[in-house]
């Protein structure tokens, strides 16, 4: 099994930057792509972006230009950098990993991101 586990979140002004950080543990051979989402206070939740075992990365239009992810095998760790911040932004953000083979999905427990003045 896997375990992931988010950090950085927080209270940030808009058009302030923020970076979040998520760190598997357990069987790490067998995730594949990972991303991340978020839930806003009475919405669905949205996929932010994608990045594959590989690097190809994407990312949603909604935040396209703003955010970009990236993958540090060496620490097993998938972070989100966010820049930009706009109050449309909060949410809590989950972290997700695809398993390689078996075709289902680990989560995270989220870290609430808050964009105000």
């Amino acid at each position: 099994q896997v375990q992931l586990v988010e950090s950085g979140g927080g209270l940030v002004q808009p058009g302030g930057s923020l970076r979040l950080s998520c760190a598997a543990s357990g069987s790490i051979v067998s995730i594949g792509t990972m991303g991340w989402y978020r839930q806003a206070p009475g919405k669905q939740r949205e996929l932010v972006a994608t990045i594959t075992a590989g690097g190809s990365a994407n990312t949603a239009d909604s935040v396209k230009g703003r955010f970009t992810i990236s993958r540090e095998d060496a620490k097993n760790t998938v972070y989100l950098h966010m820049n930009g911040l706009k109050p449309e932004d909060t949410a809590v953000y989950y972290c997700n990993a695809r398993h390689a083979w078996m075709g289902f999905d680990y989560w995270g427990q989220g870290t609430q991101v808050t964009v105000s003045s």
